[in-house]
């Protein structure tokens, strides 16, 4: 930064940032390059990463990864068809617009896995073999499998 050129300094208390000639202290600049990097860090993290205890956020990722797993398998949702790639990829964002609601696998499956938030329509899977089932059975059937055997191999 030129002396005197403008600057956007974060004012405590206020909440605003306002355009300063260079007259702000350096303390005050430096606080603000720190909340803009902690802003930065927390949305690299993500709300669901905060809402869940680690125990329930390997849960949860063993349920999606699960689900991207099925070689083969077709994710129906809102009458279109998907891979389980990307039926992953759409668990993935559901669950991190659920944020603070979803704090166990048990809610991922209900908020995020069940039915579609737009429409209302359930969420289905296709195997290869030609079977349908909707999307949370088969999760509470995968989480009930973890349950027995936690880990990676579930």
């Amino acid at each position: 930064m030129r002396p005197g050129s403008p600057s956007f300094v974060l004012h405590a208390g206020a909440g605003n940032t306002s355009a300063t000639s260079g007259g702000a202290s350096r303390r005050t600049r430096i606080g603000a390059r720190m909340a803009f990097w902690m802003l930065s860090v927390s949305a690299l993290i993500g709300a669901p990463a905060l809402a869940q205890p680690s125990a329930e956020q390997a849960r949860i990722e063993y349920l999606i990864e699960s689900v991207a797993a099925l070689n083969g398998a077709r994710f129906i949702r809102n009458g279109a068809e998907f891979s389980s790639r990307e039926a992953a990829d759409h668990l993935r964002v559901k669950l991190r617009n659920a944020g603070s609601r979803v704090r166990t696998a048990e809610d991922f499956i209900l908020y995020c896995a069940t039915a579609s938030s737009m429409s209302g329509e359930k969420y289905r899977l296709r195997f290869a073999d030609g079977r349908t089932v909707d999307t949370a059975d088969f999760l509470r059937g995968k989480l009930a499998a973890y349950e027995k055997h936690p880990g990676p191999s579930g």
